[in-house]
């Protein structure tokens, strides 16, 4: 079908007339879906059973509906203007900031070890480099394809309302199909999603070799410079601290020479140390040697101290994220989540290092170097380290 002649001021054509019985097409018959006269649907015509109305009636009803695509198309264009205008500036400056950041953990750590990992250094840094290249390409990306939907909603928009300003009653039917097909592209441009691919990656600093040889340097310059302690408030009846408050013996009849308090762990054999961190890098060390039955690890203020229940049990609440041992089975726990850990040994000696501004939790063997293992998270609030034993004993070592 030829383009329309929008331009205003254009002489009328005659009105069509049906070819059968030469009368003007007035009516529009809604299951031959076209233009008929008066003859089609009257008695002896092939319309005569089928619904038909005033042509005008139709050329309104297709005038809503262009209004109510044009508003659509609006209300849709209004969205991706405010995704451009706020999410992907935001998305890049985090991306920037997120790599900044990254920068620095990969700086402070290998400074620490600089010496024996300087091609390390390089490495990781090129990979930083990479990933905000690539985060920033993918904004530019959706950047231009969402500024070229614009274009496109806009192309449509202008159309749809041509047709709407300048066309006739007739003319405007018989550009039904192109009505539909426009609307049906601007269907097509799907809303702005949210997706990963715009984000700051910050698995590209994670190097087993950079974490083993920064917990090494990093227990060996502050393990024991922390006074931590176990707060003799909070521990389960069914243990014993030592005069130091660095030692957690298990006791498998339940005490009664401690009074109840709020601070107390009344069933589960846990307690906290009276130290706890806001930020900042931390690391301590516990000979677990003499147990084949504890937890180590980190918890926040808000782990619950009383019942039999889940809530109060280190590694099975939202507040605590501890390396479990079990006669031989080693375990990382948090939330109720178990991750197998496959040792060859059992460890005499757990180190737990505390990264709060990088968001790690880490536990490593300081006798061989090994990496036990490691959780990346977001902390929030005070976090104190958190003890359990069920057999014999073990201590904070100092």
């Amino acid at each position: 079908m030829s383009e329309p002649d929008l331009e205003p001021g254009h002489p009328a054509e005659p009105a069509p007339r049906c070819p059968v019985h030469a009368q003007e097409l007035k009516w529009f018959c809604g299951a031959e879906r076209r233009l008929v006269c008066a003859g089609c649907w009257g008695p002896g015509g092939p319309c005569r059973e089928h619904h038909v109305r005033r042509a005008e009636e139709r050329a309104e009803e297709l005038r809503n509906k262009i209004v109510d695509h044009c508003e659509k198309l609006q209300l849709q264009s209004a969205g991706i203007t405010k995704y451009m205008a706020e999410v992907l500036p935001r998305k890049n400056q985090n991306a920037a900031t997120m790599a900044s950041g990254a920068r620095e953990v990969v700086i402070q750590r290998l400074s620490l070890v600089r010496n024996v990992c300087e091609s390390e250094e390089q490495r990781l840094l090129e990979q930083v480099h990479a990933e905000e290249e690539r985060a920033h390409q993918s904004i530019l990306t959706q950047r231009s394809h969402w500024t070229e939907a614009l274009q496109k909603l806009g192309t449509i928009r202008a159309k749809l309302v041509g047709m709407l300003t300048y066309l006739d009653d007739h003319s405007l039917i018989q550009s039904e199909r192109e009505i539909f097909e426009r609307t049906e592209e601007a269907e097509g441009i799907l809303d702005p999603q949210e997706s990963e691919k715009l984000n700051f990656n910050q698995k590209c600093v994670r190097s087993p070799l950079l974490t083993q040889l920064w917990a090494s340097a990093v227990l060996c310059c502050l393990s024991g410079t922390e006074d931590i302690r176990v707060d003799e408030r909070t521990i389960s009846p069914f243990l014993q601290l030592s005069e130091d408050r660095r030692t957690l013996t298990f006791n498998p009849k339940k005490s009664k020479a401690y009074a109840d308090g709020p601070e107390r762990f009344d069933h589960w054999p846990n307690a906290l140390a009276s130290t706890s961190f806001q930020g900042g890098l931390h690391a301590w060390m516990v000979n677990v040697e003499n147990s084949c039955a504890y937890k180590v690890g980190v918890s926040s203020s808000q782990l619950p101290r009383k019942g039999s229940g889940n809530d109060t049990r280190l590694g099975y609440n939202a507040f605590s994220w501890v390396f479990s041992r079990y006669d031989q089975e080693f375990r990382f726990l948090h939330c109720g989540q178990h991750q197998p850990l496959a040792l060859l040994r059992c460890p005499d000696r757990i180190g737990v290092l505390l990264d709060l501004a990088a968001g790690e939790l880490l536990f490593y063997e300081p006798s061989s170097g090994a990496l036990l293992c490691s959780h990346h998270i977001q902390f929030e609030g005070p976090i104190f380290p958190v003890f359990a034993v069920a057999d014999q004993n073990i201590s904070i070592v100092q």
